[in-house]
Order: C-alpha cells, then structure tokens, then sequence
C-alpha cells in the first residue's frame, strides 16, 4: 500500500552499536527507525503530511531561535536549542542525526572529564583561578576599603 511518503534509505534502522549504553551479555532494545514520527492518519495523506511537517518545522526553528536568543542572555540556552532539534528530530533525519552525533559527542566530553589526570588539570586550574580571584579581592580592599571608585 503506498502511504504516499518518498521511501529512501533514510528509514533505515540504527545499528545495535549506536547506544553505548548497552552492556554485553544483555538483549539490546529494538532500534527505532529513521524518519517521520506523524500517526499513521497523517502519513496517509501527502498535503496532511507536508502540512505536519511545516508545522513542526515551523515550531522546532522557533524553540532554537528562541534558545539563540538566551545564549547571550539568563536563560538555558543550549539546553532550548537541543529542545528545539528533538522536535525537529520526530520528523526530519537530518536533526535526528544531528541529535545523535550530538550525544556521542557529549559522552565523550563526560568520559574525557572523568579522565584522572584531566581532573587533577582542572583542580588545580580552579585553585589557581580562586588564588587570583582572592588576590584582586585583597588588593581591591586594600586600595579603596568598603567604598566603590565610582
């Protein structure tokens, strides 16, 4: 039955080597396909799909433009960003993709900050950041006590 949808090799399914998270000895999770998330209802219908999908579009641009936005300002703004790739994510493979290159990337950073001599690094970094930090403070205090310059 054709459902209308361009079949590509976009549907195939991930590898059982794609999530790290999976121990040896254990069944892994069956993989979810690539591609359109829609119900089934809409898949049927080309325009109902084009509109679908020109609505999550629509929606997962504003999530990341508003996640842009809140880089420079007080607000999660990666976190918003991922948000907004996770909801493209359910209808485009680019950004599903995107999203998995992401994490294996992201666990990577955690598994090299974990890394014992990267962490001595960093110990030592932070002290020698706070040295100076109480440093300015002191000289700060000895020069213009409790008041403000301005």
């Amino acid at each position: 039955m054709d459902t209308g949808v361009a079949q590509n090799d976009a549907n195939a399914t991930r590898g059982a080597d794609a999530d790290p998270a999976v121990e040896p000895g254990k069944p892994a999770k069956e993989p979810k396909p690539f591609g359109s998330r829609a119900p089934a209802f809409i898949k049927r219908s080309k325009p109902l799909h084009m509109t679908w999908q020109i609505g999550v579009a629509i929606i997962g641009f504003a999530i990341i433009v508003g996640g842009i936005i809140m880089l420079p300002l007080p607000g999660p703004g990666w976190a918003v960003i991922f948000l907004g790739l996770a909801v493209l994510g359910t209808e485009f493979v680019w950004a599903q993709r995107t999203l998995l290159w992401t994490k294996d990337k992201v666990t990577k950073a955690a598994n090299r900050a974990l890394d014992p001599r990267t962490r001595r690094r960093n110990m030592i970094m932070l002290v020698i950041g706070l040295i100076l930090i109480g440093a300015a403070v002191a000289l700060y205090l000895w020069k213009y006590g409790m008041a403000l310059p301005f």
